[in-house]
């Protein structure tokens, strides 16, 4: 929602928002393009706006929900604006799965920003390549996450579905959002309803390594398709290979021919494929390779995917946003490995999402932390949902080992952490929200110690 006031902003409109709390970096963004967020108010609706964008986290009871309702005031979704106001004439390019939608989106506007075509972008986070997470560009590509989320509590269609790609990544298909969907069919579900919608004329790119994918694209698709897949496994029209474990240097092949081979600072072998997927749509959007080569080379990765904190008592902190096992794994084996033999990773978790609150991923969890060196849990909050259906962060960490634990609250975390740590050591912290403050709580009280 933050990423669409901007557009509207950029696009002529007058913008203010209404929002129950704000947090980093969402928050600096909206207050640096001066865009200000008041507490939730009818008088915020004094005079009527011409049109009010409904995000899908409002659900009716909510007092301005209401107000809007009762005033027949006119109103949409954040999708259904961005479809209809921003995106005619553009070429949507459009990057859709479970995992790394943010950072292949970030990736692709980059490329295409180096190779001279100034893309316009909506993406649901923060770029370090960019100031912001959307802007209107002067180009002709408008590059989009696009999430299966549905998209208001009006309209239960997943947001992908607004965006008419012309250009459609398929990174990857897992079950998610347990709150939205019964289980991965009705997901599937979704993504078909996505294929039927891109043109002819267009192309998707698929992650020929992912099960999912390649079902749903056989139920139906009328686009010519791109595959992309780790090389040495399946065939597939472009592959990757990582150079190193940690992912900061891989090839990449179109065929069997070397495409370009790229050295970064991003680490991950699920960064790697991201990067293979976006290589492959932006040369089939006609950019040279050289560009492409160029673009990730230069590409500085997004806000809250592995971003350094800080440093305090020689213990370096990082952020992260993953909350699903599959991207949790990924994350905590990538930081190990770009450790070396050096200290010792300490992940700190935070299960915040619905689906991660609830008990749907509890025996995947314990696979995830096989490269980390101490695990620290937060008990879930139950919030509206039963108690016998929440997570047993317990048990987790019961079955990871122990090297796992649960603390009662963030305190507790950084008083072991800092009493515990060790110079040389990383803390990778894991949360889709704010938790509480930890990131800067910890930074200073290590500093303290220094």
């Amino acid at each position: 929602m933050a990423a669409i006031a901007a557009l509207a902003k950029e696009s002529g409109w007058r913008v203010t928002g209404s929002d129950a709390g704000v947090y980093p970096p969402m928050s600096d963004y909206l207050a640096s393009i001066g865009v200000g967020i008041a507490p939730f108010a009818i008088a915020n609706l004094d005079p009527a706006p011409d049109l009010c964008v409904i995000g899908n986290a409002m659900s009716r009871g909510n007092i301005e929900v209401e107000a809007i309702l009762d005033r027949g005031l006119i109103y949409c979704s954040g999708p259904e604006f961005v479809g209809r106001d921003i995106l005619p004439g553009r070429h949507a390019v459009v990057v859709a799965g479970t995992h790394g939608k943010t950072t292949s989106a970030s990736m692709m506007a980059h490329v295409l920003e180096v190779a001279g075509k100034s893309p316009g972008f909506l993406i649901g986070g923060v770029p370090e390549n960019f100031s912001g997470g959307a802007r209107l560009g002067q180009g002709k590509p408008f590059i989009l996450e696009g999430d299966e989320y549905d998209t208001a509590f009006f309209d239960k269609r997943s947001k992908f579905l607004h965006y008419h790609a012309k250009t459609l990544i398929l990174n990857n298909l897992e079950y998610d959002h347990a709150d939205i969907f019964p289980n991965l069919a009705a997901i599937k579900l979704q993504f078909q309803y996505l294929l039927r919608t891109v043109p002819a004329t267009g192309c998707i790119v698929a992650n020929a390594d992912d099960a999912n994918i390649m079902e749903v694209l056989e139920r139906g698709c009328w686009t010519p398709t791109v595959s992309f897949a780790e090389y040495g496994g399946v065939s597939a029209d472009w592959r990757w290979h990582a150079l190193c474990e940690d992912g900061s240097g891989f090839r990449l092949y179109e065929g069997d021919e070397l495409a370009m081979e790229v050295k970064w600072g991003v680490i991950g072998r699920h960064n790697v494929a991201n990067a293979c997927a976006v290589a492959a749509a932006a040369v089939g959007m006609g950019m040279a390779r050289s560009d492409v080569q160029k673009g990730l080379q230069g590409f500085a990765g997004v806000r809250r995917r592995m971003s350094l904190v800080g440093e305090g008592h020689g213990i370096k902190i990082y952020d992260d946003f993953a909350h699903h096992p599959t991207a949790i794994k990924g994350v905590v084996a990538a930081a190990k490995a770009a450790m070396g033999k050096q200290g010792r990773l300490w992940v700190v978790v935070e299960p915040r999402s619905n689906t991660m609150r609830s008990k749907i991923h509890e025996h995947q969890l314990p696979l995830c932390f096989d490269a980390a060196d101490r695990v620290l849990f937060v008990p879930p909050v139950s919030r509206n949902m039963s108690p016998a259906d929440v997570l047993d962060a317990k048990a987790v960490c019961r079955n990871i080992g122990a090297k796992a634990q649960v603390l009662a609250d963030v305190g507790s975390i950084i008083e072991v952490v800092a009493e515990e740590g060790q110079r040389n050591d990383r803390v990778l912290i894991l949360s889709n929200g704010g938790f509480d403050g930890i990131h800067g709580r910890l930074l200073r009280r290590l500093q303290e110690a220094d």
